[in-house]
């Protein structure tokens, strides 16, 4: 590297500077500076293909202050002399030529020293840099940077190029960025979509982290368990992570509470006691006490997954009273402590588990019985349930509302309110699933008191509410029960709002008008095709009523208009076909062998499979 003064003229701004754009930079800072003693830090150049001429890999503000300044002088000097201006020269450190990764370096380090870039302007260097051929060990070494804070740069290439421009531009902050980093592709684009929406708040900075984690972030160090076997979510700049599912963190910490709990009560403690979560271990409350004279140990859970255990303690009233014996005065009678539990927790899980054995082996034999269990456990969950009611959820209001207005949503919600009356649930409950006041034991118990058609109910609604929107099993019930769209549903302001293909449009007027009709219409705009498929469907306008129209992705089975496909409905129709394809071969094979035994052919004549049950 060599010094050199280099004209103005002969200077450009490199591609591999840092802060190279088409549009001169804001140098408002450094101009006056400029003006009044010059450029004074060598700008770092490297030989440009041109003769003698050079590009700026980093001071590309200075460069851009000095032509500023130049030029000012210039004009000064032709109206007080009119005459030419010498070409001002530049300090300049010349690099070695061929290098991109050399200058790229030079040009961050250099405006790194400077003014600290942002991450996003460091993510696109330093991507740069590895197109080079650095590695991020390599990068960190050469910016005095730790290894994980490089990669945790370079990892900002897995947010959308749209949040990266709106941190750019300062838009949103780092705490809202460094949550987005936990988000998958699909929820930062919901999260774009909250965004643009003007009528929604968009989650951002700590609130952030919850709207992703579905309400509630629990890190992952406060797991008392292996998390090996769990899937984890971490952001890109800071050190925790987080569990993706909340519910199965709670199932495996309440494992573990009661192991640790189990682990207590062999070492000889007198009690071990939960505090729930939601309620506080208060000390102030709380006495110290050793386990051989009585002392508890007393776990704090908190709803944000922490736990604390809290080893030899009593009520202060049971302090006071210990105190009042030994100085010999009266007290007030405190619970005895009591014998140790005369089985162990390995005992107590033998025991358990042969009970749980004989208990279903007996079930089997009554199958009404398992029926309402089911229902009982479908409702309120468990451990080892996890059901959700499909959300029917939407952004559009007036779709929301159509369906909430249409006629199956009122006979659903009909007998959905007397299923809410029968297990003495409130008629305000929006759904039957998750609301049981008993719990699973309690509901279970109701259900038993129940008859065969009542609890048959409660099990359709639940099926109902549970039942995924836009999922093959739609399709597979749809066949089974015979559901005639027509009798439920009817062409309204959501469905035409929503409507916007006007290939599609041309072949709905078509089924409702004719072809004559539709050819005739066919380079109208749609709103006029619309109009003209509305005025069939109500009769107006004098046109022809059409009755039980429905479009062909809602009937069942559902079609499609064009050969271009993306129909969901059309899709989860043919996966639903598919599998009843491949249980007809099923059953064929399982009749035909069944025909083929004489002790069986006069069974395989019928329509059901034989079933090994019956044996």
């Amino acid at each position: 590297m060599k010094l050199e003064f280099i004209s103005l003229d002969k200077l450009s701004v490199s591609k591999a500077n840092m802060r190279y754009t088409k549009k001169a930079p804001d140098v408002s800072d450094i101009l006056p500076t400029v003006r009044k003693r010059g450029v004074i830090v060598p700008v770092l150049v490297r030989p440009n293909c041109a003769p003698d001429a050079y590009e700026i890999v980093a001071g590309a503000r200075r460069f851009h202050a000095a032509l500023i300044a130049a030029e000012e002088r210039r004009k000064v000097a032709n109206d007080d002399a009119g005459e030419g201006f010498e070409v001002e020269q530049l300090p300049c450190a010349i690099l070695d030529d061929g290098d991109d990764a050399d200058a790229i370096e030079a040009s961050l380090i250099e405006n790194v020293a400077r003014r600290d870039p942002d991450e996003v302007t460091q993510w696109v260097t330093f991507t740069r840099l590895v197109k080079e051929g650095r590695s991020p060990a390599d990068i960190a070494e050469t910016f005095g940077m730790p290894d994980l804070m490089v990669k945790r740069v370079l990892a900002l290439g897995n947010l959308l190029p749209r949040i990266r421009d709106l941190y750019a531009r300062d838009e949103i902050d780092r705490a809202t960025v460094r949550h987005l980093t936990l988000a998958s592709k699909a929820r930062q684009r919901d999260w774009l979509a909250v965004h643009d929406d003007p009528d929604q708040r968009t989650p951002t900075g700590h609130g952030l982290k919850a709207w992703l984690l579905g309400g509630q972030s629990i890190p992952a160090r406060y797991a008392l368990f292996d998390t090996a076997e769990v899937t984890l979510v971490s952001d890109l700049f800071g050190e925790d992570a987080y569990f993706a599912d909340a519910d199965d963190f709670w199932t495996r910490q309440d494992e573990a509470i009661e192991t640790r709990s189990a682990v207590y009560l062999e070492a000889g403690w007198r009690e071990v006691v939960v505090v729930p979560r939601g309620e506080y271990f208060h000390a102030w409350q709380f006495e110290k006490a050793p386990k051989r004279k009585g002392g508890r140990v007393y776990i704090d859970v908190q709803q944000s997954g922490e736990v604390t255990f809290h080893e030899g303690y009593i009520s202060t009233k049971e302090a006071r009273a210990a105190k009042a014996r030994a100085e010999g005065g009266d007290a007030p009678a405190i619970e005895a402590k009591p014998a140790r539990a005369e089985i162990t927790a390995a005992l107590g899980t033998y025991v358990d588990l042969h009970r749980h054995a004989a208990t279903r082996a007996v079930l089997l034999d009554h199958p009404g019985i398992a029926l309402r269990l089911m229902v009982a456990h479908a409702i309120t969950g468990s451990s080892l349930w996890t059901v959700r009611p499909e959300p029917q959820s939407t952004r559009n209001e007036d779709i929301a509302q159509s369906v909430a207005e249409s006629k199956a949503e009122a006979d659903f919600d009909l007998i959905r309110v007397a299923v809410l009356r029968l297990l003495h649930l409130s008629d305000d409950e929006p759904r039957v699933t998750g609301g049981a006041a008993y719990g699973l034991v309690g509901l279970f118990l109701r259900l038993v008191a129940c008859s065969d058609e009542d609890v048959i109910t409660v099990l359709a609604v639940v099926m109902g509410e549970t039942l995924e929107a836009g999922s093959a099993m739609v399709d597979a019930l749809a066949a089974e029960v015979g559901v005639s769209m027509p009798d439920w549903w009817e062409a309204d302001d959501a469905f035409f709002d929503a409507l916007r293909d006007r290939e599609v449009l041309v072949a709905m007027v078509e089924e409702v008008a004719g072809p004559t009709i539709a050819q005739a219409n066919a380079r109208e705009k749609g709103k006029t095709l619309k109009a003209i498929v509305r005025a069939h469907l109500t009769g107006a306008e004098g046109r022809e009523k059409v009755e039980g129209w429905v479009p062909r992705w809602m009937a069942f089975p559902p079609s499609a208009y064009t050969e271009r496909g993306g129909v969901g409905s059309v899709a989860a129709a043919e996966r639903a076909a598919a599998a009843r394809s491949e249980w007809d071969e099923v059953r064929a094979a399982t009749e035909a062998s069944a025909a083929e035994d004489p002790d069986e052919a006069a069974d395989a004549v019928t329509p059901e499979v034989v079933s090994p049950l019956a044996a």
